[in-house]
């Protein structure tokens, strides 16, 4: 089906001018055209309600070609849940914080490698347990009433301190300590329960340097000083607004009137630390604003009006009539809109109960797992707006160096299915009781998938679904203490690394009371064998190592089929041309710091390019 592959890439001297477009196209019955990027973004956006965000107004240019001024519009489905950097447990919450806060770390959003952001360097020991961070001098938290005359002060390292240990107090979400800190940096336990009043572990040396000592090494530990979980805070706010408000040191300016339901607008901070290479003050933009809209069709009708910057996560079928009746849009020179498709480092999947009655037995979860037609849903269902269909692991095929065929997963095999069933009890679904799945109600997708599903169990194993559809809020809650048998579920990595995903089957993170409630590891998984293969590649000392003990891990949880994998994510994505150094990556991850806005102009390039770049 591929007939053109073209790479085309354009660099300034500068990380502002840096970007690589990849590009494919694809003929049908007509022409239609898939720009392969390196995923990114799961937003996008509308302009209604202010003058202010008009993405094409220009301000003055500065060294290496950059303009300042304008403002950035995306858009989310649904409302973020929260902005505070403990709490945060969602992937549109999480961006949108990382616009407002900075932490020791951070992503390059073009190759999802480590960079400083906070710190202005660091250094660890041969033995891998104590980390040293030099922290950078002239950053300041933003202006805000919590501080002295409303000007904020200079970020120092017992803001680190203070932060690290809000992420260590039961006040935060568990979650994020379990993945973060707990069983991890020294003293965080007993802190955690209150048998401490400091976490030992963290050692402020001087007002710019803080030590880290961890009780074990940890290969991705730099990984999760990356996270926005980890963002630092002031503890004059934290005090004052508790997690109602945002302040923090990075680009962006959060103010509660521009929070509504409808939309929230973040402003520049014009004191903000960071310089591109030219010397150039960031960030570019004055403004972004991020809209709460939970149709694709409208997303999508604002985006062709001008009102949306950039929409995510389209639909192929969507992709495929814009683009064919839209095509001039795509190939005049220059092209007005870009287009973006590539697989993501996110896995869907349903989650069992295993505290309900019948998924305790692993007959019945093997039963289920053999009766879907992944190929179905991915073909029929979701048109292909996938990778392909979840034939293999929890880990997405995202990870170069982790190969996904080598875990042996489920295929759809109605013999083995009824076979499985009958002999826990139910032959041709007999006596099987009714169960219940549970799904959030973001865009239509999930409805869709979720009445093919229950259609196939019907179809293969003459059993009965209900549908529940919920808030993604209720769903997280309710999937945390069991409310359903099965929950509708997604994973987005926290970071390059299979950890992230092998980390929500970790069994020690599982309360023993039942009453209690488990997250990530809704599925109130446990084997012993899984949480020791995944320790060793936790402590491995090698990327090399450390994969090969998550291989085994995976397998072994395979085995037991807590989940149900359906299929891995690839992302379309539309942008409008005139957004510049706008970086596309497999996490999703945002970082709006260096975008800025330029028409594109006629320039020299090959003829056969859709939706490409002029020469510069």
């Amino acid at each position: 089906m591929l007939s053109l592959h073209i790479v085309l890439s354009f660099a300034g001297g500068n990380k502002a001018l840096k970007c690589n477009l990849f590009v494919s196209i694809v003929f049908m019955k007509s022409l239609l055209f898939y720009a392969v990027v390196g995923a990114f973004l799961s937003t996008g956006c509308t302009s209604t309600e202010t003058d202010a965000n008009t993405s094409l107004v220009m301000g003055r240019e500065a060294k290496g070609d950059v303009v300042y001024g304008g403002g950035f519009r995306i858009a989310e489905e649904e409302k973020h849940q929260t902005l505070f950097p403990p709490n945060l447990v969602d992937l549109g919450s999480a961006n949108i914080s990382n616009q407002i806060y900075e932490g020791l770390l951070k992503f390059d959003v073009a190759t999802m490698a480590l960079e400083n952001a906070l710190a202005e360097s660091y250094e660890m020991t041969g033995d891998g347990l104590v980390y040293t961070f030099r922290l950078k001098k002239g950053v300041y938290f933003h202006d805000d009433p919590c501080f002295p005359n409303g000007k904020g002060r200079e970020m120092v390292a017992e803001d680190v301190k203070y932060s690290f240990e809000q992420l260590c107090s039961k006040k935060a979400n568990p979650a994020n300590f379990n993945t973060v800190f707990e069983d991890r940096l020294v003293g965080a336990n007993a802190y955690y329960q209150g048998e401490a009043d400091e976490v030992s572990g963290i050692k402020v040396l001087h007002p710019y340097a803080i030590e880290l000592t961890l009780t074990r090494p940890a290969n991705s530990f730099l990984f999760h000083l990356a996270r926005p979980v980890t963002a630092v805070m002031a503890k004059e706010a934290v005090e004052k607004y508790g997690d109602k408000r945002a302040v923090g040191t990075g680009p962006f300016l959060y103010n509660a009137s521009d929070d509504t339901d409808k939309c929230l607008i973040l402003h520049r901070n014009n004191n903000y630390h960071l310089k591109d290479s030219f010397g150039n003050p960031l960030p570019y933009l004055d403004s972004l604003a991020v809209y709460f809209i939970n149709s694709q069709n409208t997303q999508l009708e604002r985006f062709r009006k001008g009102e949306l910057d950039a929409i995510n996560g389209l639909p192929s079928e969507k992709v495929k009539r814009v683009v064919k009746e839209q095509i001039t849009e795509f190939s005049q020179v220059p092209p007005k809109y870009l287009l973006g498709r590539t697989s993501e480092m996110i896995t869907q999947f349903y989650e069992f109960n295993l505290n309900s009655p019948v998924f305790k037995d692993i007959r019945v979860r093997k039963a289920f797992s053999y009766a879907i037609n992944r190929l179905r849903i991915f073909s029929e269902t979701l048109q292909e707006e996938a990778f392909g269909p979840g034939n293999y692991g929890l880990t997405p095929p995202s990870f170069p160096e982790y190969d996904i065929k080598q875990i042996k997963g489920y295929s759809f095999d109605p013999e083995k299915a009824r076979n499985f069933l009958r002999q826990a009890g139910y032959p041709d679904g007999k006596g099987f009781p009714t169960v219940s799945i549970e799904l959030n109600s973001g865009g239509t997708r999930h409805s869709r998938v979720a009445f093919e599903i229950q259609k196939q169990l019907s179809e293969v194993l003459n059993i009965n679904v209900d549908i529940d559809v919920v808030s993604l809020a209720q769903k997280i809650e309710d999937s945390k203490f069991g409310r359903a048998d099965i929950f509708r579920s997604a994973w987005v990595a926290d970071f390059p690394s299979p950890e992230t995903f092998l980390w929500i089957c970790y069994g020690k993170n599982v309360p023993d009371d039942p009453t209690v409630g488990s997250y990530p590891n809704t599925m109130r998984y446990k084997n012993p064998k899984f949480d020791a293969l995944f320790e060793k590649g936790l402590q491995a000392l090698s990327k090399e190592k450390a994969y090969a003990y998550f291989r085994e891990a995976e397998q072994v949880m395979m085995n037991d089929a807590p989940l149900l994998v359906l299929w891995y994510n690839e992302n379309f994505r539309l942008l409008q041309s005139y957004i510049r150094n706008f970086h596309e990556n497999p996490m999703n991850y945002l970082d709006c710091s260096d975008i800025y806005i330029k028409a594109r102009t006629t320039g020299k390039r090959d003829p056969l390019l859709v939706g490409g770049d002029e020469q510069q």
